[in-house]
């Protein structure tokens, strides 16, 4: 029978792992986002943003210079970077621009978006 400190003790270690199986589910499950997310961006039949962007720090074959350098993203807010894709005419005051509205023209979905969000969030 357990007793004063060992039950504590084995108390402490019973949360412990329980919080550190809730990070690591979160992890994977950030990570398989960020996959489907880049999945998506390198996609010519669905984001294919490398058309028309660089990314700083990524290995990317013949990006695109029309857009600007993608660099810092992981610095914004992800409902910023959401919109930006969603409808960029909506999330900027732009009166014209070459980036062409995915969420608003239904070429993405929320989820994709989502996904590409998080990917761009590992762009630094």
């Amino acid at each position: 029978m357990i007793k004063g400190e060992d039950l504590k003790l084995a108390k402490s270690l019973l949360v412990a792992t329980a919080i550190s199986g809730l990070f690591a589910t979160a992890s994977f499950a950030d990570a398989a986002l960020v996959a489907k997310g880049e999945k998506i961006f390198n996609t010519k039949k669905q984001g294919n943003c490398l058309a028309c962007h660089n990314v700083n720090g990524k290995k990317i074959n013949n990006p695109g210079s029309l857009g600007p350098k993608l660099a810092y993203l992981s610095a914004y807010p992800d409902d910023v970077l959401f919109d930006l894709v969603y409808d960029i005419y909506k999330a900027k005051d732009i009166k014209t621009t070459a980036m062409p509205a995915f969420g608003k023209n239904g070429w993405l979905n929320d989820d994709e978006i989502k996904a590409v969000v998080a990917y761009l969030k590992t762009i630094n």
